[in-house]
Formats: C-alpha cells, sequence, structure tokens
C-alpha cells in the first residue's frame, strides 16, 4: 500500500474509521478543500523548522535516465595567457615568450581559457598586447606573432614588437600577460596557418539515495488523528492522520535539499566511498561515491569570498569586478545568514539611493510588494541584486552554530543558461541550478513513499507495526559555477 508524497488521487473518505490509502493526509495537508481548524495543533515553540525553500524558489526538477548526468559548458570565445616569461632583454626588437603548460592544456576548470589541442591557440599573424605583471607598472609592448607554438614547442611562440624602441622592460625574472586583439598580414601573402577550436568544458555529476523511514506498533496506533470531513461534492467520511509521520516527512524534505547542497564527492580509498560502495577498507573507486553538491562545486569550478563579509562598497565592488570577468549575468539573487544580511543593509543605509544605484525589482517585473513579500530586498550596483535570509545558514541545528567551514551567504545567478545536453544531443536551455531525479517510465524515483508491516491497513508482512518509508534518487546541477560566488567566514 503506498502513501502518496502529493496524492495523484482524489483523497476518499471512509463512512467509518478505517485507514486506507484513500483517506491518509500527507504533510497535514488538506488540500485546500478542508477547514484548518478540524483538529488540534501543538504549539511549535521553534517556529516554522522546516529548513527547505531555497532549491524550490530558485531551483527547478527534471527527470534523468543515467546513473550520471552529464553536460558542456562552452569556453571563452578568447585566450589570455598570464605569467609568461621571457629571456630577452629590454630594447629587443623580437622576443620568444614561454606560457605556462597548466595554461596550454588546462584542466577542467581549467587555469585559461585555451583550447586543449595540444599547444597554445597562438598563429602566425596575430597581433597581441603583452604588459608586464608587476603591481602598479604602466609599461607593455604590442607585437605581431613570427612563429607560433609547435607541437616541439607548445608553449613556445616568437614575437615581433611594433615599437621601435623593442620589449619596454628585461624580461629575466619578470613575468607578463598577454592577450590577442586583431590579426596584420603583408599584401599578396597567403591565408592564416591552422584554426582555432574554442574549448568545451565537460562536466558530470551522479545522483545520491536519500532514505528515511517512520514505524509505529500496532499497540501505539493510537496516535493516528481523525478528521471529519465533507467534501466539495456533499459527500461525508472520515480521513486520518499520523503526527509523528508528518514531522518526519518534514526532516525528510529538508535532507532532500540540504544534502544537495552540502554532498560532496568521496576520495578513493575513504571511509565514506567504503561504505557506500560496500568495498573492503581501502578498496574504493573516486567518483562513485558522493555527489558534487552546491557547494562543492562553487568552491571548486567558482569564486570564493573569504575573511568576512564585502560590509563596504570597495569591497561589493570587488565582488562585481569578478563577474564582470565572468558571464556578466544581469540578475542576481543573495541567500545569506542574518548577520550578513545586516551587513548589506547597513552599506546600503550609508549611500543616498544614487551612490547605491538606486533600487531594482527587475526580476519581479518591477513589483516592489512583490519582492518584499517574498522576502527579498533588491538593489542596482552595476547588475540587479536580490537579498533573502536563508534560513538554513541561521538555523542553530544546521548551519547557524558552526565555525569550522562557516558559510554567510551563496550568490546565485539568475535564469538560465544554454548548455549541450549530452543525453538530448542538443543545446538546451536548463536553469543554472537545478536537480536532476532518477526516473523512467516504470519507476519514478523523485519522491518515493510507502507503506510496510500489518498495521495501520498495511498487509506486507506479519509485523506488528506500520512502517512508512521515503526514498528519493537524485542530483544537483550548478551550470555556469564560475557566475556564483560562495562567502565563507
Amino acid at each position: 500500500m503506498s502513501v502518496q508524497a502529493v496524492p495523484g488521487f482524489d483523497l476518499q473518505p471512509s463512512a467509518q474509521q478505517v485507514a486506507t490509502r484513500t483517506n491518509y493526509i500527507t504533510n497535514f495537508n488538506f488540500l485546500n478543500q478542508y477547514l484548518p481548524d478540524t483538529y488540534e495543533k501543538e504549539f511549535e515553540r521553534y517556529g516554522n523548522r522546516s529548513v527547505a525553500s531555497f532549491l524550490r524558489m530558485v531551483g527547478a526538477e527534471m527527470p534523468t535516465n543515467s546513473d550520471l548526468i552529464k553536460w558542456a559548458e562552452q569556453g571563452r570565445l578568447h585566450s589570455k595567457y598570464t605569467a609568461m616569461t621571457t629571456p630577452a632583454a629590454a630594447g629587443a626588437d623580437n622576443a620568444v615568450w614561454t606560457i605556462p603548460l597548466a595554461q596550454v592544456n588546462p584542466p577542467s576548470p581549467p587555469a585559461s581559457s585555451a583550447p586543449a589541442n595540444g599547444f597554445a591557440a597562438i598563429r602566425v599573424g596575430q597581433t597581441v598586447m603583452i604588459s608586464l605583471e608587476t603591481n602598479g607598472t604602466t609599461l607593455y609592448n604590442k607585437a605581431v606573432v613570427t612563429v607560433a607554438p609547435t607541437a616541439a614547442a607548445p608553449n613556445a611562440f616568437t614575437v615581433g614588437y611594433y615599437e621601435a624602441t623593442g620589449q619596454a622592460w628585461a624580461g629575466a625574472g619578470t613575468t607578463a600577460s598577454m592577450f590577442i586583439y586583431g590579426y596584420e598580414f603583408a599584401k599578396g601573402t597567403d591565408g592564416m596557418v591552422g584554426s582555432n577550436e574554442s574549448q568545451d568544458f565537460i562536466f558530470d555529476n551522479k545522483p545520491i539515495i536519500i532514505k528515511d523511514q517512520y514505524t509505529v506498533n500496532g499497540s501505539d496506533m493510537a496516535q493516528i488523528g481523525w478528521i471529519e470531513v465533507t467534501t466539495e461534492n456533499g459527500a461525508n467520511g472520515y480521513l486520518w492522520y499520523l503526527k509523528s509521520e508528518h514531522e518526519t516527512r518534514m526532516r525528510f524534505e529538508d535532507y532532500l535539499e540540504t544534502a544537495m547542497v552540502e554532498t560532496v564527492p568521496a576520495d578513493a580509498a575513504s571511509g565514506a566511498g567504503d561504505f557506500i560502495q560496500n568495498t573492503v577498507a581501502g578498496a574504493s573507486v573516486a567518483n562513485q561515491s558522493g555527489s558534487d553538491g552546491i557547494f562543492w562545486a562553487v568552491e571548486n569550478r567558482g569564486n570564493v569570498w573569504s575573511g568576512g563579509n564585502p560590509v563596504t562598497l570597495a569591497g561589493f565592488d570587488s565582488v562585481i569586478q569578478r563577474l564582470d570577468r565572468q558571464g556578466s549575468i544581469e540578475e542576481n539573487v543573495l541567500f545569506v545568514n542574518r548577520n550578513f544580511s545586516f551587513d548589506i543593509d547597513d552599506m546600503l543605509a550609508a549611500q543616498n539611493s544614487y551612490g547605491a544605484g538606486g533600487t531594482s525589482y527587475g526580476l519581479f517585473d518591477n513589483d516592489k510588494e512583490m519582492a518584499l513579500n517574498l522576502g527579498f530586498t533588491g538593489f542596482r550596483r552595476g547588475y540587479d541584486f536580490y537579498k533573502s535570509d536563508w534560513k538554513y545558514l541561521n538555523d542553530p541545528t544546521m548551519r547557524g552554530d558552526i565555525e569550522g567551514g562557516r558559510v554567510n551567504g551563496l550568490m546565485v545567478p539568475a535564469g538560465s543558461t544554454t548548455v549541450y545536453d549530452q543525453i538530448l544531443g542538443k543545446n538546451a536551455k536548463r536553469p543554472f541550478l537545478h536537480v536532476r531525479y532518477r526516473a523512467s517510465e516504470t519507476e519514478d524515483r523523485r519522491y518515493k513513499t510507502w507503506i510496510t508491516g500489518s498495521a495501520g491497513g498495511a498487509r506486507t508482512n506479519t509485523t506488528d507495526a506500520m512502517t512508512v518509508n521515503f526514498l528519493s534518487e537524485r542530483a544537483v546541477c550548478t551550470l555556469g559555477a564560475n557566475n556564483f560566488f560562495i562567502f565563507q567566514q
């Protein structure tokens, strides 16, 4: 007998107080057709204890039928290299430059946006700007590439400077950065040699299985609550609920969210990996246990602010400058703890409306009341930002009362992005943050609940009890993590 999380059938009150599959109310939810004062409710001394809301507000859910979810994100259109070295002396007309190998064939996520094609994405005839990396310097040169990288020297190239004075500084002991800004060729010459391909970065994630249960023995089935109702079609009867099962369900629904936020991949030979993979000690392999949670993805592929909150406009401008270097998503949502929320309020209060860029509610169709009713406050500083207290970060039984690993806030880009979906085999619009759950034509594992035992209407075995089981198999996909920010203590 199955208890539905969200019943796919109409509730059918019974003429007698008999617990059946079709007259069970989940979550104390009367589906808005029954009066809420038909039962006595305990006073919740800690208020609404649920912390689940974050993913419901910013995410989406969609099915997957695979053990592995893969997607591709496009790299940058242009290449830039840093920490380059050269032995050329000041005044040299030509120079051989060497790029760090990690930037030529970078891991994913890359140290640079260079295509991983075996050698640097630089071709003869391209024009470049080379700048000394010393802080506060004014020294730079413009040049044309005369010798391109080769398979034998994949990270080296030669330039000829446009300036008659040659290289503006002595190369020994210094480093420089370089970007390509165009091309220049002599009349009557052949075309460009070679081509560049933008790097696509392949990311993947695997779902995890989340389980819980609530058990009550047959003797204690007095915990059942009965409600007499009249349906919209005039039928009279009884519905039943279990108070403690409701609390278990609330806890499970919280874990569905917090697991997606906190989960991490298990290292090879780790204790967690050994347990989940059911192997002998030290035999587990990487990427088979755990999953890439939101915090982990942003810490490893996104932007991290540490050492306190950006409490001044100068500090917040540093965040904005980092966004400028990424996808420049126009609207962003800040989910913050109480202290960070106050810090932002104080920062904005110290400014007039012009200094802070005014107030914006564009995400909510410029409806101020809608934004405020949802608990968001918006402001504009280069981009639109919307702020909301995240209960999970304040709850003292969760993230709200820890020191090591404290997170003060998370910035999530609003809207969706285009990625190549390897399951569909085509480009698709996907929310920056969304959940994929295992499902097929015969099995939907988004949110499963079922009853086992011999009490409370169950008839599955001889155990004098009723067990309500919960299960979900899901993973969170953090697309374009380079546009996210995590604020750590």
